[in-house]
């Protein structure tokens, strides 16, 4: 039987564990520089958070040390949002990626967070080169999508984007949004998703922007309670174009 991996939340720049898990982010998604580069780690757990921000690196290790995995994640005023999480293939089955969630819920949870956000691509929406480029590296979106419900999250039904990050700069669109609700509700308010969102995307987009980006979701969403659908939907907007 296969030992349980061993997740600690790394604090030390210079910890060694941050470059191994740079590597496994790098060789777990097929757009590795879509996601947060594996330099910025360091600054990360040194405290470089915007504003109201809070980072966190976990990994995930065996007994003798080696990384099997890891999370990037931020705490932020009302609710958590994971930026990623990422298991070694070679690791994959042995409950790493259940071990890495319950400690970073955990650590939402002990903040007095609601829960814990993310975005996913959703299959539907890839390119033919997408698909391809997942096929490549042995990933399966449908399969990350069951892996994401069964650790508890949904898909919050709204029109939801990133606002940059596509095409020369515009929005990626083939994301939805999920929400792993810790009081195990069936759907969020949908002033915690703005709130949220306009904390997480400030970093980046500056206040102004993130705030104005952050309405303009929660008008799309067009109710102040927002349903949590099955992880392996897409929202009800999608479903319709």
């Amino acid at each position: 039987m296969t030992a349980s991996p061993t997740v600690r939340r790394v604090t030390d720049p210079q910890d060694p564990a941050l470059a191994a898990f740079g590597e496994i982010q790098e060789r777990s998604y097929y757009a590795p520089d879509m996601l947060i580069p594996p330099a910025a780690f360091p600054r990360l757990v040194s405290g470089g958070g915007q504003g109201p921000r809070r980072d966190r690196i976990l990994v995930a290790e065996d007994a003798s040390g080696h990384v099997l995995g890891g999370t990037v994640y931020h705490l932020l005023p009302e609710a958590g949002f994971s930026s990623f999480l990422a298991v070694a293939p070679e690791a994959r089955g042995q409950g790493v990626g259940h071990a890495l969630n319950e400690i970073r819920l955990e650590d939402v949870r002990s903040h007095g967070l609601a829960g814990l956000f993310a975005d996913s691509v959703f299959a539907g929406r890839q390119s033919g080169e997408e698909r391809a480029a997942e096929a490549r590296i042995g990933t399966d979106p449908h399969a990350r999508r069951r892996a994401l419900h069964a650790l508890g999250y949904r898909t919050a039904d709204l029109p939801y984007w990133q606002p940059v990050g596509g095409p020369d700069g515009g929005p990626l669109t083939d994301l939805d949004l999920l929400f792993h609700p810790l009081d195990g509700a069936d759907t969020v308010p949908t002033a915690l998703i703005a709130a949220t969102m306009e904390a997480y995307w400030s970093g980046w987009l500056g206040k102004s922007r993130a705030h104005r980006e952050a309405q303009d979701l929660a008008e799309r969403a067009g109710t102040d309670q927002v349903i949590l659908l099955p992880a392996t939907q897409t929202p009800r907007y999608w479903q319709q174009q």
